[in-house]
């Protein structure tokens, strides 16, 4: 991680409690480090366990992990970066438009009846998979007609 990306998000991660006087041991690894490890693991797109001996061990980095999203800390992270992803593009931070679109999965012989609906565009009892996509996609698919 760069220093110019640390600025970025260096703000936004948790202050230990040690530090803030309300007790407990300082953290034995800098937060730095482990989110470092953390974009290694999904830019790898690696398992926890495989993680190089270059990070801190992988029990500790999945602990930090697990204890930031449970604390909003990935959602907040995502939302800074997209936020100024959007402005660098000289759009607004937040979308001010959404696409909703559906699309028809085939259903698995285990999938219960009362859980499938009928898709009469494709003919075939299929479970629907919802999603929702940024403004930028749909004028991207547009220019490309």
């Amino acid at each position: 991680m760069t220093d110019e990306e640390w600025a970025v998000v260096r703000d936004a991660m948790p202050t230990p409690a040690w530090l803030e006087g309300r007790g407990g041991q300082p953290e034995g690894y800098c937060h730095r480090v482990m989110l470092d490890a953390i974009r290694y693991v999904t830019d790898s797109g690696i398992k926890w366990r495989s993680m190089p001996v270059d990070f801190p061990g992988w029990d500790r980095v999945y602990a930090f992990f697990r204890r930031w999203r449970a604390n909003g800390l990935a959602k907040e992270l995502s939302d800074r970066l997209r936020g100024k992803a959007r402005v660098a593009e000289g759009r607004q931070t937040e979308p001010t438009a959404a696409i909703i679109d559906s699309q028809s999965v085939k259903g698995a012989a285990s999938v219960p009846a009362a859980s499938r609906g009928y898709d009469g565009g494709n003919y075939l009892g299929a479970s629907v998979m919802a999603g929702q996509a940024d403004q930028r996609w749909w004028r991207a698919a547009k220019r490309e007609k």
